[in-house]
Formats: structure tokens, sequence, C-alpha cells
């Protein structure tokens, strides 16, 4: 710990620094440079409140340890039943030091694209594309997010999807649901299995970081932008423009397709945000296969084939495989109750990169 003292010495005098130019009129009035040191100092903030706490517990255990030395026996009672709980909190204070020391993934505040897709298992995975939007839907409303369609293909006539993409716009949503990308399997009985027999389905899950402009330039010359008339449930037609947009990327092959709005333009935008989610997103999964290398943990290595969870709805069960952890609340779980489970991963992650 005494090693790490020196940086936290100089991220104190750092974040001094950053509190007087946040009161200097001349870079108050300068608004990009004024929201740069707002946002280091926001983010320096709960460290730095963190390395205070950590001082004064310190100070109290050193001054407490001289005390011991004088011949007062009630003084020596009192601190020698107060020094656990102070070097319990000393030592609970150096491990959140510790985790809020790790490198910040760049694109944990950001919002995100949520991509599901049926795998194998025909109706019952469209059916449970349905049940996972409704759950991250749920779990994002209890944060106070916000949830948007971007466009969803239904399947068949049971009430599934092949695939639904929805952007959630909140605070962190990236750093909440990065782990979720991979492989859901579930296991139960279809509502069309009329053996009562227990089918498994897989489904994919894609959680893409929205990636701005600068952050993935487009050559417009590399792009084939097709449109073509919306169809909703069962091809009726849904209106009768060309409002329906369909953009490949020629040199990675990538395909883009949005027809919930009437706007061709509004199709197209958000086409382009998903576009450019993808491309973002294909750069930090190749960062992540990357680091899985030199670490054991699989835990947001993003690869999208990666078995990553199991749903068993006879048992009640879900199980996440990468990091053992089974759980016996599936029907809370499903209603968006995911909070422990992203905590666990959390905490997994952290884990790994502290060794």
């Amino acid at each position: 710990m005494d090693i790490i003292l020196d940086k936290l010495r100089d991220i104190e005098i750092r974040y001094r620094e950053l509190e007087g130019q946040l009161s200097d009129p001349q870079v108050v009035s300068r608004q990009g440079m004024y929201q740069k040191f707002a946002k280091e100092h926001a983010d320096l903030t709960p460290l730095v409140e963190t390395i205070r706490k950590y001082e004064k517990i310190k100070t109290r255990i050193d001054e407490y340890s001289e005390m011991l030395r004088e011949n007062d026996e009630e003084l020596q009672a009192m601190i020698k039943e107060e020094m656990p709980q102070l070097q319990k909190e000393k030592i609970e204070l150096e491990e959140k030091i510790r985790v809020l020391l790790l490198p910040k993934d760049p694109n944990d505040d950001k919002n995100v694209f949520l991509e599901i897709r049926a795998g194998t298992g025909g109706d019952e995975a469209g059916l449970f594309v349905g049940d996972l939007f409704r759950m991250y839907a749920r779990y994002a409303e209890s944060q106070g997010w916000r949830v948007e369609i971007v466009s969803s293909s239904p399947s068949g006539g049971v009430g599934g999807f092949k695939e639904i993409i929805a952007q959630i716009d909140g605070k962190a949503a990236y750093s909440r649901l990065k782990y979720e990308s991979g492989v859901h399997r579930v296991q139960r009985v279809p509502i069309t299995e009329a053996q009562g027999r227990i089918h498994t389905s897989a489904v994919t899950v894609a959680i893409m970081p929205e990636a701005e402009e600068v952050e993935v330039n487009i050559d417009p010359n590399e792009l084939r932008v097709d449109v073509y008339r919306s169809t909703g449930h069962g091809g009726q037609s849904v209106n009768t423009t060309d409002s329906a947009v369909r953009i490949t990327h020629i040199p990675t092959g990538l395909v883009v397709t949005c027809q919930d709005e009437k706007s061709q333009l509004k199709n197209k935008n958000k086409a382009m945000k998903v576009l450019r989610a993808r491309l973002l997103d294909a750069i930090v999964q190749k960062q992540n296969a990357e680091q899985a290398q030199t670490r054991k943990s699989q835990v947001g290595s993003g690869d999208r084939s990666e078995r990553i969870r199991t749903y068993n709805f006879p048992q009640g069960r879900i199980t996440d495989h990468r990091i053992n952890l089974t759980r016996y609340d599936l029907d809370s779980f499903i209603n968006g109750n995911i909070g422990a489970m992203l905590d666990a991963l959390s905490s997994h992650h952290q884990a790994e990169l502290l060794k």
C-alpha cells in the first residue's frame, strides 16, 4: 500500500489543481475546457473521497497505537475495543482504493445498443428473444434509463422475434451491461410441445457501446444504401413509401436494416448509429480477445459464440458459466431483477484485474 500512497498523493494534488481551475473565470468562460476539467474532477471525486476517509482512519489508528503505550488501563481497554473495527475499515478502504485505481474502460459511461438474435430452437428461440428483451427493458426502467426499439423482426405466428435491436440511454449503461454479450441458453417446455418434453434453445446477445462519429470514421463511398417498402407482422404493408433502409458497409460486409420509423431519413440515421456501434464493437472485441489471451477470466471477452448463461425453467435456475454462479430465483430474474448477477460479474472482473 505504501507504493500506492505516492500515486494517491499525486492524485490529491491534481484534484486540488482541478478545483482551482473550475473556479477560474477564464476556464469557466471556455465551454470545452470547462467540460473537460469538470469531467476529470467528477471521475476523480469517488477516489479522492475514499483516499481522505482512508487517511483519517489511518491517522486514528496511528494515534491509538501511540496511546496504547500510556499506562491507562481504562483508555487501553477502550482502544482495544475500537481497534478491530478501525483495522477492518482500513482494509476495506485499501481494497476500494485498489479497485478505483484500476484502468477504466473508456466506454463505461456510454449508452448502448442491445441486439438480441434467435439462434437454434426455432419458435422457442424467437420467444426467448422477447423474454430477454423484456428482462433488460425492465432492468433499464428500474435504473431510470430510456429504452427505444431501433429495429425488430417478428418470427412465426407465436409472438416471437428473429431479432430485436434497441438503444438504451442511461448513466453508465455500458459498464453495467457489457458482460451480457454471448450465447444465452434456455431449457423449458415450449408452449407448442404436446408431450411436455424440455427443449434447449439458444439466443445471442450483443451489448455495444454507442459510437460517436469522431470515434468511427465511415467513408460514405464504402456504403451501399438500399431503400424499400416497410413490412409489418405477416408481411402486410405498413406504408406506401420506400421508407425502410438497408445499409451495407462494403469493407466489412456488415448489414444494418431499419424500418420502424415512417421517415426514410430517421431510419437511415438510426441505421447509421447501429453501424457505427457495430464497427466500434468489432474494435472492442478484438482488444478484449487479445487481453483474454493473457488472463484466465473470460468475463467481458466479447466472444459472441461463447455460452455464458443457462436459464433452466423446470428447476427455476440460472447459471452463469463464466463465474460458476447459480441462482434459484429465475422468475424474479427474468422479470428484470438482474442487478445481483451484474454485480457478481463486475466483482469477478475486478478481482481478475487486481491479480
